[in-house]
């Protein structure tokens, strides 16, 4: 199976390399994208949103031209919602990596314009339960390889036209949330809820992790999307 996976804001392709080399040991052909505009100044980014993320991701997908298998890390999943939204028949299914499936209308999050950009806020703005299986050494190790995004990207309300993407099968890895827990939280999402309850076939599993599993435990997340993505 060839599978695309799409990191989230500050990361690159470089951050699914442990996931990468484990789903290519178990047979799979494996994309990891950098989206455009990481690391680059106000100057050459400032004209990227997620539409142009998206573009690209579409792309990748065109390029394969055969069924393939979309993984959306944090605010990658809303890119990968928008593949699916684009190319409904080329996605034989979407998992999502501690996130949810976007509505139309909505970004990903707001954080700090610096320069033109948004850059990598540091592990400690994070709530504890999205970084403390972050152990000491994987902080110093990640943080560096955390790029600046551009300005518009995170808060980009993404475009969604095709009701066929609720015909793409879901996979949801969630770090800490099995389906209850989820389904309970997304009643106070609004069309969030009516978003995920929309598509027709869609699953949760329970990582046992926080926000960056690639990086926490990258051998239990490509377990795991290797047994999602081979789902008949």
């Amino acid at each position: 199976m060839d599978i695309i996976l799409i990191p989230g804001l500050w990361l690159d392709a470089s951050s699914w390399s442990e996931v990468t080399a484990d789903l290519e040991r178990a047979g799979h052909s494996v994309h990891p994208l950098t989206m455009p505009g990481v690391g680059l100044p106000a100057a050459a980014s400032s004209d990227i949103g997620i539409a142009e993320w998206v573009d690209a991701a579409v792309a990748a997908v065109d390029d394969i031209g055969a069924p393939v298998a979309v993984v959306g890390h944090s605010g990658g999943g809303n890119v990968a919602w928008g593949v699916a939204d684009a190319r409904p028949d080329l996605v034989s299914r979407v998992v999502f990596v501690d996130t949810v499936p976007p509505p139309s209308g909505f970004g990903i999050s707001e954080f700090e314009v610096v320069d033109g950009v948004v850059p990598f806020p540091g592990w400690d703005y994070f709530p504890d339960e999205d970084v403390d299986d972050l152990d000491d050494s994987t902080r110093a190790r990640t943080g560096p390889l955390a790029r600046s995004v551009p300005a518009r990207v995170p808060t980009d309300p993404i475009e969604l036209r095709l009701e066929q993407r609720h015909g793409v099968p879901v996979t949801l890895l969630m770090g800490a949330m099995d389906q209850e827990t989820l389904e309970s939280e997304l009643e106070q999402w609004g069309p969030y809820a009516d978003e995920f309850r929309a598509i027709g076939d869609a699953e949760v599993i329970r990582i046992g992790s926080g926000h960056w599993p690639q990086f926490s435990v990258p051998g239990r997340l490509a377990e795991l999307i290797d047994a999602a993505v081979s789902r008949r």
